[in-house]
């Protein structure tokens, strides 16, 4: 997590340079590296720093992908393809939570479980060599022939006023810098983009995902096995609700699905605070429906979103920074979660540490009503006028409300 902040925090400025495309293709061979190199780690401070490495690349890759998607995709379907990068994501979850009960099983230990992820690396290393440039970055270039030929290509419908869209955005970029993001106006963009990637990590995700085998300890799974066997269900839960999101996002809206998601989310993790106040022990399974309705409502809302927001939610000239300040604060709110999770069981309780939870998740529901746009099917480059007009949209943008 330590060095998922370090990579968030250069992301942007390497995606700019070298291209989204060339710097996904980097991070394919650190994460081959971290794979391999953690795996025969012959002591604790060498298994640290490879971890730190690895850390590196998937900072930096969750910030590049859904920019890179975002440009890519055709406006109709683009929130559906950028929750693509959370399928993936889940899937790789699950399947790593499968490979780590067969080797555990098979009594092979740790070092396979990390040496595994090299064939992802490859994957994703391939995968790059066979993609297209995104047509802003070739803009960003002054390669526009090669811009509107890929735009074409990805969706034949696009008009010449998308093109000129992009060009008055880049010349717009020009003159711009980060210190424009804290203007008034600008400023609400900032917010909403921080303010998503906190709050999708302080109502407390990651606790269950990085900790299943501890909580389900706490119901008498006594084996690592055991344990193991109940964190595969929430996997499958994390994967399939994926799914739910990409049906919806593009038909019922952002804002809708976040309205559901976090609500199950709160209402579960007060459930949750009750089972341990009543005796986890005596109700096993009524705690493993509770955390798996908990995963399948942010599997289904602020997971996927707030990684979509992030790459639609800041005016096109200043996407890159914003979307890599945002990776910031959504891995440093990860770490901080992390590591205070032991400590709040130890020193308030474990129905108190889910109860605070659901308080982060009344106070996520309040914001995203107040502070984050509906961006359903509209065009990126209106983001900046929504933003200066008040949080209004332009009336030519197309269908959608606040």
């Amino acid at each position: 997590l330590i060095g998922a902040v370090a990579g968030s925090v250069f992301a942007g400025k390497l995606a700019d340079r070298i291209s989204r495309r060339y710097a996904l293709l980097a991070m394919a061979i650190i994460y081959g590296l971290g794979a391999v190199l953690t795996a025969i780690s012959p002591g604790y401070w060498w298994f640290f720093a490879f971890r730190l490495l690895t850390g590196v690349a998937v900072g930096a890759s969750s910030m590049i992908v859904p920019v890179f998607i975002a440009e890519l995709a055709p406006r109709q379907v683009r929130g559906a393809l950028v929750i693509l990068q959370q399928l993936a994501i889940a899937c790789g979850i699950l399947v790593s939570y499968l490979f780590d009960y067969l080797y555990t099983e098979l009594g092979w230990g740790w070092r396979p479980m990390f040496a595994t992820a090299v064939v992802a690396a490859v994957g994703l290393a391939i995968g790059m060599l066979l993609l297209d440039h995104s047509p802003r970055w070739l803009a960003m270039r002054g390669r526009w022939d090669e811009a509107r030929a890929v735009t074409v290509k990805v969706d034949p419908g696009a008009s010449d006023e998308e093109i000129e869209a992009i060009r008055d955005s880049i010349e717009a970029e020009r003159s711009s810098s980060w210190r424009d993001l804290l203007r008034p106006g600008l400023r609400g963009a900032l917010i909403a983009g921080v303010g998503l990637a906190v709050f999708q990590q302080f109502i407390g995700p990651n606790t269950v995902l990085f900790y299943g085998p501890t909580i389900f300890s706490y119901v008498g799974a006594t084996s690592s096995s055991s344990a193991l066997v109940s964190t595969i269900w929430v996997g499958l839960t994390l994967f399939a609700f994926v799914f739910v999101a990409i049906a919806l996002v593009d038909l019922i809206g952002r804002k809708a699905l976040f309205y559901i998601g976090l609500s199950g989310m709160t209402a579960m993790l007060v459930a949750l605070g009750f089972i341990f106040r009543a005796g986890a022990s005596r109700y096993g399974v009524l705690l493993l429906v509770a955390l798996i309705i908990y995963i399948a409502c942010y599997s289904a809302s602020i997971s996927p979103l707030f990684w979509l927001m992030s790459a639609e939610v800041f005016p096109t000239r200043l996407r890159g920074i914003g979307a890599s300040w945002s990776s910031v604060a959504n891995w440093s709110a990860n770490l901080l979660v992390t590591v205070t999770y032991l400590t709040m069981i130890a020193d308030i309780g474990k129905s108190w540490t889910f109860w605070t939870y659901a308080i982060v998740g009344v106070l996520a529901l309040t914001f995203v009503r107040f502070c984050v746009p509906e961006t359903k099917a509209r065009p990126l480059e209106d983001i900046e006028d929504y933003w200066a007009s008040g949080q209004r949209w332009p009336e030519h943008s197309g269908a959608g409300t606040r």
